[in-house]
């Protein structure tokens, strides 16, 4: 209950910018300039092969600054932070691919991060633990429940209940109260507009027939 004021604030944020098209052009020129986009569409023509049947495409957000499309999200939630006037962010992670985001977001745009992360994810995930902390992020390591990344999203929100008046939290996954399932979607949803067009130019003029895309959390599918 003590959030419903921060979410009523980031609600009506993210109903403005959500139609904006400057936001989103805006948006968009910060993940082409900085981060790299658009993100190759590779044929993967030994897959083929392989399969003997269909053209395989590969979207390479691998190639995205930070490794993974956590990027997308977070540099979107950064331009809201600035809209809110916010200048601290927290944020969850499991494996360390959305904490490695938030942390060079945080970098590039000026802001304060602390991430949480469970224990049990820190001792196996040293590299990206090595890169939050070199990008000036604060690494909280959960040992509550069962030191993984549920855990880390409790303590997220319980740093969030107290510092809203400073804080943003960028979820990172599409999970929580509204509009956090909707914005990480309306981010990720890039992906997808630029598959759209790479399609029309590779694949003469067809949309790709089928679509697989990978699931942890959910936001690279909802993109």
């Amino acid at each position: 209950e003590i959030l419903i004021p921060a979410m009523d604030e980031l609600n009506r944020v993210f109903d403005e910018i959500r139609n904006d098209q400057d936001f989103f052009k805006e948006y968009y020129s910060l993940l082409m300039n900085y981060s790299g986009r658009p993100t190759p569409l590779t044929y993967a023509d030994r897959l083929t092969d392989y399969f003997g049947k269909g053209r395989i495409y590969i979207k390479r957000e691998d190639l995205n600054h930070s490794g993974a499309h956590k990027i997308n999200n977070v540099l979107g939630q950064g331009l809201v932070m600035k809209r809110l006037g916010k200048t601290r962010v927290i944020a969850e992670t499991g494996a360390g691919q959305h904490g490695v985001a938030t942390a060079i977001m945080a970098a590039k745009m000026g802001f304060q991060a602390t991430i949480y992360m469970g224990a049990e994810d820190v001792a196996r995930q040293y590299a990206n633990v090595f890169w939050m902390k070199q990008l000036g992020a604060e690494v909280v390591p959960v040992t509550s429940g069962t030191a993984t990344l549920k855990d880390a999203i409790n303590e997220a929100l319980r740093d969030w209940s107290g510092n809203f008046d400073n804080t943003h939290y960028a979820l990172g996954t599409a999970c929580g109260a509204r509009p956090f399932p909707e914005m990480v979607t309306f981010f990720q949803s890039v992906i997808s507009k630029e598959i759209k067009q790479q399609a029309q130019q590779q694949l003469d003029g067809r949309n790709p027939d089928r679509i697989y895309a990978c699931l942890g959390g959910g936001s690279n599918a909802m993109g």
